[in-house]
């Protein structure tokens, strides 16, 4: 690797751990109500909002309540969502007259972003008109990343409130989480990103002569305005099939790195703002650096994969299936900070990975998506292996575990499990089903560990929100059109709903103080002890899966076979 490939991953997680405490800071004082600039400028909007949707901000909710409210608005978005994509066609803004989509792909395709997935069984410019790109994939870009950034403010305000039963209103959370944070960050980078060279137009495909001879049709359409909300929202969607290898979804190095770094900026962010918002700063510190280290690690083990030589082609850091603009190891940054961050976007081609280095992006899914995970849904989702870990800390002293300062019951205990627990047997089973459907394996390119990575990859990126691909699967069809959206569902709201009851059970307990007995959730034994039941529990659980596909295959190649 190249010194200056890795002065720049220095000085990305060097940038990470320097902005993220402040846009952490920023928000914590939103969404306490503070007064700041952008509230001045934007309070307004804010209660312009209220008063044409009939919602009293001063009112808040307990746990069903918010769950509920939180439910139907999503289930009305899959609803408008699947109508818009069904009835395309018959839309304004579709320059190319491109036909609706089939029952199955507008299943999956409406369900993929409405539970901040992205996953795209299609080819985005050849398959979606502008005003479906805009109105209905960018809106729930918004809306799914403000979701669960809102999930999160539930459960910090269960953590910190003193026997009460509510945990705030949902909508107010929502809005100010899209007009505050996501809006105006959303903005900037678009524009910067159109400086840049992304394309952002309302233009009709264009019609030009080859070099070689012959025609080809260039796409136009807004892109800079979703690739800005895809990045800053961990969503991932591409506007082109070729995602961010597109070079007019990223045209420089420059677009490159801002991209790469907008796709875990705000997720990172968040731990900080939790920290505050909780009054425990340390231990926000300490989550962020639990995740920070998993990063690292998977980063180096990628890494090490790629630039080893291979012995089928005698050579490192092989540029098959990489874009030859930005080189292996920014592929390799990417594809591990992307499966960190549940955004799923990507630069190259996760099937062209070696296996090792393809193994570490899905192991990254596997975890519970929540290195970093996706904006909120990795911090709400890691809480679960907090409350874990707590447990597991209050049974080696013997005594009732505590958070925060409430008590850890048998409750807790049982939701976090179930939590941890419903998108890893969501993934191993369906993955089984696959491996003996014919439909299933009828799309498989490759056959032997690899086709097996293929579909647990697919399964892996469903269950855990991410929505990359490992490519050379022919997703596109009713069996894995309906099985990933089922997967889809279970990874997004299996998590959801156990982690917004954790809250309501929370909020009527006790704050009690600190004693000697009390883990402390903030030094070097919690971060420790923490990634040990992120490992075992997420880890090993997948190990013999794992052992079957990329774990073979990395033999098998080094032995001179390839798939």
């Amino acid at each position: 690797m190249k010194s200056l490939e890795t002065i720049q991953m220095i000085f990305y997680f060097a940038l990470l751990v320097l902005l993220s405490p402040v846009l952490g800071w920023y928000m914590a004082i939103i969404f306490e109500g503070g007064k700041n600039f952008m509230t001045l400028a934007l309070g307004p909007f804010e209660r312009l909002i209220y008063k044409l949707s009939g919602v009293k901000a001063d009112e808040e909710m307990d746990w069903k309540h918010y769950a509920s409210s939180l439910l139907w608005f999503n289930f009305a978005g899959f609803v408008a969502l699947f109508l818009m994509l069904i009835f395309q066609d018959k839309l304004p803004m579709n320059p190319q007259n491109l036909p609706g989509l089939s029952w199955h792909l507008a299943l999956n395709t409406a369900v993929s972003f409405v539970t901040n997935t992205n996953w795209q069984s299609y080819a985005g410019e050849v398959t979606l008109s502008h005003f479906t790109q805009m109105a209905g994939l960018t809106f729930q870009n918004f809306v799914s990343a403000a979701t669960g950034i809102a999930v999160v403010l539930a459960m910090v305000r269960a953590f910190t409130r003193r026997e009460r039963e509510l945990i705030g209103n949902f909508w107010v959370d929502l809005v100010r989480s899209t007009l505050y944070v996501l809006l105006p960050l959303s903005i900037v980078l678009a524009l910067v990103l159109s400086q840049q060279g992304v394309v952002q137009s309302f233009s009709p495909n264009v019609i030009v002569k080859a070099i070689e001879g012959g025609t080809q049709e260039i796409a136009f359409g807004p892109a800079a305005s979703q690739v800005a909300i895809k990045q800053l929202g961990s969503n991932g969607g591409g506007f082109f099939n070729a995602n961010s290898a597109h070079p007019f979804e990223n045209p420089t190095p420059f677009t490159n790195f801002l991209e790469m770094f907008s796709l875990i900026f705000i997720a990172a962010s968040i731990v900080f703002t939790y920290g505050r918002m909780a009054g425990a700063k340390r231990h926000g510190a300490a989550i962020f650096i639990t995740m920070l280290i998993l990063c690292i690690i998977g980063l180096a083990l990628s890494l090490y994969s790629e630039f080893s030589v291979n012995p089928n082609f005698k050579i490192a850091a092989s540029m098959e299936g990489k874009e030859m603009r930005f080189g292996a190891a920014n592929s390799v940054l990417w594809s591990v900070a992307t499966t960190c961050a549940s955004n799923g976007s990507v630069n190259c081609m996760h099937d062209s990975l070696t296996p090792l280095s393809g193994m570490v992006a899905m192991l990254n899914i596997m975890l519970g998506e929540v290195v970093f995970g996706g904006v909120g849904a990795g911090l709400y989702g890691i809480i679960m292996f907090i409350i874990l870990t707590v447990f597991i800390a209050g049974l080696m002293v013997g005594r009732t575990p505590e958070y925060l300062g409430k008590k850890i019951e048998s409750f807790e205990v049982k939701m976090a499990i179930l939590a941890v627990l419903a998108p890893c047997a969501c993934i191993l089973i369906l993955t089984a089903v696959a491996c003996v459907a014919r439909p299933a394996l009828e799309s498989l390119c490759n056959l032997g560990p690899h086709g097996l990575s293929e579909m647990l990859y697919a399964f892996s990126s469903a269950a855990g929100n991410n929505g990359s691909a490992f490519a050379g699967l022919n997703a596109n069809t009713v069996f894995y059109d309906t099985l990933l959206a089922i997967a889809m569902l279970i990874g997004r709201f299996a998590i959801i709903i156990p982690a917004l009851a954790i809250a309501g059970s929370m909020a009527v307990k006790k704050i009690t103080p600190p004693s000697s007995g009390t883990f402390p959730t903030e030094g070097a034994a919690f971060v420790a002890l923490l990634i040990s039941v992120i490992l075992i529990v997420g880890a090993l659980t997948f190990m013999p899966v794992l052992t079957l596909g990329p774990v073979m295959e990395q033999f098998l190649m080094i032995s001179g076979k390839v798939f």
